[in-house]
Protein backbone atom coordinates (compact mmCIF):
# COMPACT_ATOMS: atom_id res chain seq x y z
CA UNK A 1 0.00 0.00 0.00
CA UNK A 2 1.13 3.67 -0.57
CA UNK A 3 2.71 5.13 2.40
CA UNK A 4 -0.38 6.67 4.81
CA UNK A 5 -0.31 9.90 5.72
CA UNK A 6 0.37 12.08 9.22
CA UNK A 7 -0.62 14.97 11.03
CA UNK A 8 2.71 16.30 10.23
CA UNK A 9 1.84 15.92 6.23
CA UNK A 10 -1.08 18.28 7.05
CA UNK A 11 1.17 20.50 9.05
CA UNK A 12 3.17 20.67 5.94
CA UNK A 13 0.12 21.04 3.37
CA UNK A 14 -1.60 24.03 5.64
CA UNK A 15 2.06 25.71 5.04
CA UNK A 16 2.09 25.20 1.43
CA UNK A 17 -1.79 26.10 0.54
CA UNK A 18 -2.09 29.02 2.32
CA UNK A 19 -0.99 31.58 -0.47
CA UNK A 20 -3.79 29.56 -2.85
CA UNK A 21 -6.63 28.74 -0.84
CA UNK A 22 -9.36 30.47 1.13
CA UNK A 23 -9.50 30.22 5.12
CA UNK A 24 -13.45 29.76 5.32
CA UNK A 25 -15.03 31.16 7.29
CA UNK A 26 -16.57 29.03 10.81
CA UNK A 27 -20.05 29.79 12.31
CA UNK A 28 -21.41 29.37 15.83
CA UNK A 29 -24.52 29.02 15.90
CA UNK A 30 -28.01 27.50 17.84
CA UNK A 31 -30.80 25.47 16.06
CA UNK A 32 -33.46 24.08 18.06
CA UNK A 33 -31.98 25.39 21.10
CA UNK A 34 -28.61 22.98 20.46
CA UNK A 35 -25.24 24.64 19.79
CA UNK A 36 -23.27 23.39 16.60
CA UNK A 37 -20.42 25.08 14.52
CA UNK A 38 -20.59 25.43 10.53
CA UNK A 39 -17.35 25.32 8.70
CA UNK A 40 -18.25 27.13 5.78
CA UNK A 41 -16.15 25.42 2.84
CA UNK A 42 -18.44 26.14 0.07
CA UNK A 43 -17.12 29.53 0.31
CA UNK A 44 -13.87 27.74 -0.95
CA UNK A 45 -12.41 28.69 -4.10
CA UNK A 46 -13.73 26.29 -6.78
CA UNK A 47 -16.85 26.03 -4.52
CA UNK A 48 -15.76 23.37 -2.78
CA UNK A 49 -12.78 21.90 -0.27
CA UNK A 50 -11.40 20.12 -3.58
CA UNK A 51 -9.01 22.62 -4.24
CA UNK A 52 -7.06 21.38 -1.00
CA UNK A 53 -6.29 18.30 -1.93
CA UNK A 54 -5.57 18.71 -5.79
CA UNK A 55 -2.89 21.67 -4.84
CA UNK A 56 -1.35 19.68 -2.30
CA UNK A 57 -0.85 16.87 -4.13
CA UNK A 58 0.61 18.80 -7.47
CA UNK A 59 2.82 20.99 -5.19
CA UNK A 60 3.95 18.13 -3.43
CA UNK A 61 6.57 16.72 -6.24
CA UNK A 62 7.42 18.42 -9.28
CA UNK A 63 5.62 20.31 -11.05
CA UNK A 64 4.04 17.54 -14.14
CA UNK A 65 3.59 18.54 -17.80
CA UNK A 66 0.08 17.47 -18.00
CA UNK A 67 -2.30 16.44 -14.95
CA UNK A 68 -5.27 14.07 -15.63
CA UNK A 69 -8.05 13.31 -12.98
CA UNK A 70 -11.81 11.91 -12.93
CA UNK A 71 -14.67 13.18 -10.86
CA UNK A 72 -18.13 13.13 -10.77
CA UNK A 73 -17.65 17.35 -10.28
CA UNK A 74 -16.48 18.78 -6.97
CA UNK A 75 -12.76 17.31 -7.78
CA UNK A 76 -12.63 17.94 -11.29
CA UNK A 77 -12.87 21.67 -10.70
CA UNK A 78 -10.55 21.15 -7.83
CA UNK A 79 -8.21 19.83 -10.02
CA UNK A 80 -8.81 21.92 -13.29
CA UNK A 81 -8.44 25.08 -10.47
CA UNK A 82 -5.42 24.04 -9.11
CA UNK A 83 -3.91 23.59 -12.50
CA UNK A 84 -5.06 27.22 -13.78
CA UNK A 85 -2.68 28.29 -10.63
CA UNK A 86 -0.04 26.38 -11.63
CA UNK A 87 0.10 26.88 -15.69
CA UNK A 88 -0.47 23.22 -15.91
CA UNK A 89 -2.75 21.82 -18.65
CA UNK A 90 -5.63 19.46 -17.14
CA UNK A 91 -8.00 16.64 -18.51
CA UNK A 92 -10.93 15.62 -16.43
CA UNK A 93 -13.32 12.92 -17.56
CA UNK A 94 -16.46 12.80 -15.98
CA UNK A 95 -19.25 10.79 -16.28
CA UNK A 96 -22.22 11.22 -18.47
CA UNK A 97 -24.68 12.28 -15.71
CA UNK A 98 -22.30 14.85 -14.22
CA UNK A 99 -24.35 18.16 -12.92
CA UNK A 100 -24.48 20.25 -16.17
CA UNK A 101 -23.65 23.14 -13.82
CA UNK A 102 -19.98 21.48 -12.86
CA UNK A 103 -19.35 20.44 -16.30
CA UNK A 104 -20.18 23.92 -17.15
CA UNK A 105 -17.71 25.38 -14.51
CA UNK A 106 -14.60 22.27 -15.48
CA UNK A 107 -15.12 23.55 -18.84
CA UNK A 108 -14.46 27.79 -17.86
CA UNK A 109 -11.18 26.81 -16.35
CA UNK A 110 -9.84 25.93 -19.94
CA UNK A 111 -9.25 22.11 -18.46
CA UNK A 112 -10.39 19.49 -21.63
CA UNK A 113 -13.68 18.27 -19.99
CA UNK A 114 -13.95 14.48 -21.35
CA UNK A 115 -17.59 12.22 -20.47
CA UNK A 116 -16.91 8.58 -20.70
CA UNK A 117 -19.38 5.97 -18.32
CA UNK A 118 -21.92 6.00 -16.31
CA UNK A 119 -19.84 6.23 -12.89
CA UNK A 120 -16.97 7.55 -11.28
CA UNK A 121 -15.61 4.25 -11.63
CA UNK A 122 -16.16 4.11 -15.20
CA UNK A 123 -14.73 7.18 -15.37
CA UNK A 124 -11.36 6.71 -13.57
CA UNK A 125 -11.12 3.90 -15.71
CA UNK A 126 -10.68 6.00 -19.15
CA UNK A 127 -8.56 8.45 -17.32
CA UNK A 128 -5.89 6.32 -16.08
CA UNK A 129 -5.16 5.61 -19.81
CA UNK A 130 -4.33 9.37 -20.09
CA UNK A 131 -0.40 10.30 -19.69
CA UNK A 132 -0.03 12.91 -17.24
CA UNK A 133 0.32 13.15 -13.57
CA UNK A 134 -2.96 11.05 -12.54
CA UNK A 135 -4.65 12.69 -9.23
CA UNK A 136 -7.02 10.42 -7.34
CA UNK A 137 -10.01 12.23 -6.23
CA UNK A 138 -9.47 10.38 -2.70
CA UNK A 139 -6.72 7.61 -2.49
CA UNK A 140 -3.84 9.48 -2.85
CA UNK A 141 -1.71 10.76 0.39
CA UNK A 142 -1.10 14.09 -0.38
CA UNK A 143 -4.94 14.71 -1.27
CA UNK A 144 -5.81 13.14 1.72
CA UNK A 145 -3.33 15.64 3.86
CA UNK A 146 -4.72 18.59 1.79
CA UNK A 147 -8.27 17.93 2.76
CA UNK A 148 -7.15 17.55 6.81
CA UNK A 149 -6.11 21.39 6.48
CA UNK A 150 -9.79 21.97 6.28
CA UNK A 151 -10.42 20.62 10.15
CA UNK A 152 -6.88 21.67 10.97
CA UNK A 153 -8.80 25.36 10.92
CA UNK A 154 -11.49 24.29 12.49
CA UNK A 155 -9.03 22.88 15.80
CA UNK A 156 -7.14 26.29 15.19
CA UNK A 157 -10.24 28.29 15.85
CA UNK A 158 -12.89 26.24 17.63
CA UNK A 159 -10.68 23.97 20.23
CA UNK A 160 -13.48 23.44 22.41
CA UNK A 161 -14.94 21.56 18.90
CA UNK A 162 -15.68 17.78 20.37
CA UNK A 163 -17.01 16.42 17.47
CA UNK A 164 -15.58 16.87 13.63
CA UNK A 165 -18.44 15.42 11.02
CA UNK A 166 -18.53 14.83 7.13
CA UNK A 167 -20.08 14.29 4.34
CA UNK A 168 -18.27 11.17 3.11
CA UNK A 169 -17.88 9.37 -0.07
CA UNK A 170 -14.58 8.06 -1.16
CA UNK A 171 -13.15 9.22 2.29
CA UNK A 172 -10.55 11.57 1.63
CA UNK A 173 -11.60 14.53 3.67
CA UNK A 174 -13.28 12.53 6.23
CA UNK A 175 -9.45 10.66 6.34
CA UNK A 176 -7.82 14.13 5.90
CA UNK A 177 -9.99 14.96 9.23
CA UNK A 178 -9.06 12.31 11.19
CA UNK A 179 -5.41 13.31 10.60
CA UNK A 180 -5.95 16.48 12.38
CA UNK A 181 -8.73 16.19 14.81
CA UNK A 182 -6.58 15.21 17.45
CA UNK A 183 -8.64 13.03 20.00
CA UNK A 184 -11.83 14.43 18.75
CA UNK A 185 -14.72 12.18 17.22
CA UNK A 186 -14.56 11.67 13.55
CA UNK A 187 -18.11 11.35 12.04
CA UNK A 188 -18.61 10.09 8.78
CA UNK A 189 -22.50 10.73 6.94
CA UNK A 190 -23.70 9.25 3.67
CA UNK A 191 -26.90 8.81 1.91
CA UNK A 192 -28.51 5.44 2.24
CA UNK A 193 -27.77 4.79 -1.18
CA UNK A 194 -24.16 5.57 -1.27
CA UNK A 195 -22.35 4.24 1.69
CA UNK A 196 -18.72 2.97 0.49
CA UNK A 197 -17.24 4.16 3.47
CA UNK A 198 -20.07 2.69 6.04
CA UNK A 199 -19.71 -0.44 4.03
CA UNK A 200 -16.16 -0.58 4.42
CA UNK A 201 -16.41 0.44 8.37
CA UNK A 202 -18.72 -2.74 8.77
CA UNK A 203 -17.12 -5.27 6.78
CA UNK A 204 -13.53 -4.67 8.27
CA UNK A 205 -12.50 -4.25 4.43
CA UNK A 206 -12.57 -2.28 1.05
CA UNK A 207 -15.88 -3.13 -0.35
CA UNK A 208 -17.92 -2.20 -3.75
CA UNK A 209 -21.06 -0.40 -3.35
CA UNK A 210 -24.22 0.26 -5.14
CA UNK A 211 -24.84 4.38 -5.93
CA UNK A 212 -28.66 6.00 -5.90
CA UNK A 213 -28.89 9.06 -4.57
CA UNK A 214 -29.49 12.60 -4.82
CA UNK A 215 -26.21 13.56 -3.77
CA UNK A 216 -24.54 10.98 -5.71
CA UNK A 217 -22.45 13.16 -8.34
CA UNK A 218 -20.30 14.46 -4.94
CA UNK A 219 -20.85 11.08 -2.83
CA UNK A 220 -21.17 8.31 -5.68
CA UNK A 221 -17.98 6.35 -5.21
CA UNK A 222 -18.26 2.66 -5.41
CA UNK A 223 -15.52 2.04 -2.92
CA UNK A 224 -13.35 3.57 -0.53
CA UNK A 225 -9.61 4.34 -1.33
CA UNK A 226 -7.11 1.92 0.51
CA UNK A 227 -5.61 4.90 2.25
CA UNK A 228 -8.93 6.63 3.81
CA UNK A 229 -10.06 3.20 4.72
CA UNK A 230 -6.25 2.42 6.77
CA UNK A 231 -6.81 6.26 8.20
CA UNK A 232 -10.30 6.13 9.39
CA UNK A 233 -10.47 2.60 10.53
CA UNK A 234 -7.45 3.15 12.88
CA UNK A 235 -9.19 6.91 14.09
CA UNK A 236 -12.54 4.91 15.23
CA UNK A 237 -14.81 7.09 12.79
CA UNK A 238 -18.18 7.01 13.54
CA UNK A 239 -20.15 5.76 10.57
CA UNK A 240 -23.37 7.45 10.03
CA UNK A 241 -26.55 7.14 7.19
CA UNK A 242 -28.99 9.65 6.22
CA UNK A 243 -31.74 9.12 3.57
CA UNK A 244 -32.14 11.36 0.77
CA UNK A 245 -35.19 13.18 1.78
CA UNK A 246 -33.51 14.13 5.01
CA UNK A 247 -30.59 15.72 3.72
CA UNK A 248 -33.31 17.63 1.25
CA UNK A 249 -34.79 18.62 4.02
CA UNK A 250 -31.71 19.88 5.80
CA UNK A 251 -30.56 21.48 2.43
CA UNK A 252 -33.75 23.43 3.00
CA UNK A 253 -32.77 24.56 6.44
CA UNK A 254 -29.81 25.47 5.65
CA UNK A 255 -31.04 27.99 3.89
CA UNK A 256 -34.11 28.88 5.91
CA UNK A 257 -31.92 29.43 9.06
CA UNK A 258 -28.88 30.67 7.31
CA UNK A 259 -29.68 31.94 3.97
CA UNK A 260 -26.57 28.72 3.08
CA UNK A 261 -27.55 27.51 -0.48
CA UNK A 262 -25.08 24.19 -1.06
CA UNK A 263 -25.25 21.25 -2.72
CA UNK A 264 -26.94 18.27 -1.62
CA UNK A 265 -23.85 16.32 -0.31
CA UNK A 266 -22.99 19.59 1.56
CA UNK A 267 -26.53 19.02 3.59
CA UNK A 268 -25.77 15.59 4.45
CA UNK A 269 -23.73 16.54 8.09
CA UNK A 270 -26.84 18.65 8.79
CA UNK A 271 -29.34 15.90 8.35
CA UNK A 272 -27.29 13.81 10.47
CA UNK A 273 -27.75 16.21 13.36
CA UNK A 274 -31.10 17.49 12.89
CA UNK A 275 -31.87 13.67 13.53
CA UNK A 276 -30.01 13.30 16.78
CA UNK A 277 -27.58 10.71 15.25
CA UNK A 278 -24.54 12.94 15.67
CA UNK A 279 -22.12 12.39 19.11
CA UNK A 280 -20.61 15.24 20.92
CA UNK A 281 -22.02 18.28 22.77
CA UNK A 282 -20.59 21.10 20.51
CA UNK A 283 -20.00 19.69 16.84
CA UNK A 284 -18.48 21.06 14.13
CA UNK A 285 -20.56 20.05 10.45
CA UNK A 286 -18.06 20.71 7.70
CA UNK A 287 -20.26 22.45 5.12
CA UNK A 288 -18.13 21.09 2.03
CA UNK A 289 -19.50 22.54 -1.05
CA UNK A 290 -21.72 24.64 -2.93
CA UNK A 291 -21.73 23.26 -7.16
CA UNK A 292 -25.05 21.67 -7.17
Amino acid sequence: MTHLPTAADVETAAARLAPHVRRTPILRADVDGRPLVLKLEHLQRSGSFKLRGALNALLAGELPDRVVTASGGNHGLGVATAAGVLGVPAVVYVPNGVPESKARRIDATGAKLVRHGDTYAEAAAAARAEAGRYVHAYDDPGVVAGQGTVTAEIVDECPDVDAVVLAAGGGGLAAGAALAAGDRTVVTVEPTGCRAVHAALEAGTPVDVEIDSVAASALGATRIGDVPFAVLRAAGAVPLLVTDAEIVSAQERLWEEFRLRVEPAAAAPFAAWLAGRVPGELPCLVVCGANS
